[in-house]
């Protein structure tokens, strides 16, 4: 073997077999594609998404959501017309994974809505079902 200088070290990615690789890059489009229906869709679809139990940390005045309340709060049920996602992250460790980002996110009748988001999301039976869910206003 013939070596030019020295080899560079693996990075941790390089220790994950090419096929994990590729359902994680998928679970990732697949997660995005869901927090965005997220934020369009309305209630219904929140609601098909999110686990039972799932907890929604909005802002004041709304507060700390769980279960059945979150659907009672008029503020999850909002509709946008549209969301722009910056500043993404994401991680996923098995079964869970986590979205952080900045939203833009219209409507006709309010200013543009900026916050800083995270989602956290398990995979039950297959299915990709958020378990949290929180907002942190721009001020």
């Amino acid at each position: 073997m013939i070596s030019f200088g020295s080899d560079p070290a693996p990075s941790p990615e390089d220790k994950i077999p090419l096929n994990e690789r590729s359902q994680s890059m998928s679970d990732e489009k697949d997660l995005w594609a869901l927090e965005e229906q997220f934020w369009t869709g309305g209630a219904e679809s929140a609601r098909n998404m999110s686990a039972k139990g799932a907890v929604f940390v909005l802002p004041y005045p709304v507060g700390i959501l769980q279960g059945d309340s979150l659907w009672r709060e008029s503020i999850v049920a909002q509709r946008w017309r549209s969301v722009v996602f910056t500043m993404r992250s994401f991680n996923k460790e098995k079964n869970v994974a986590v979205l952080a980002y900045h939203v833009a996110a219209e409507r006709d009748d309010i200013p543009i809505y900026k916050a800083l988001c995270t989602s956290s999301y398990l995979q039950d039976d297959g299915k990709w079902l958020r378990m949290a869910h929180q907002q942190t206003p721009e001020t």
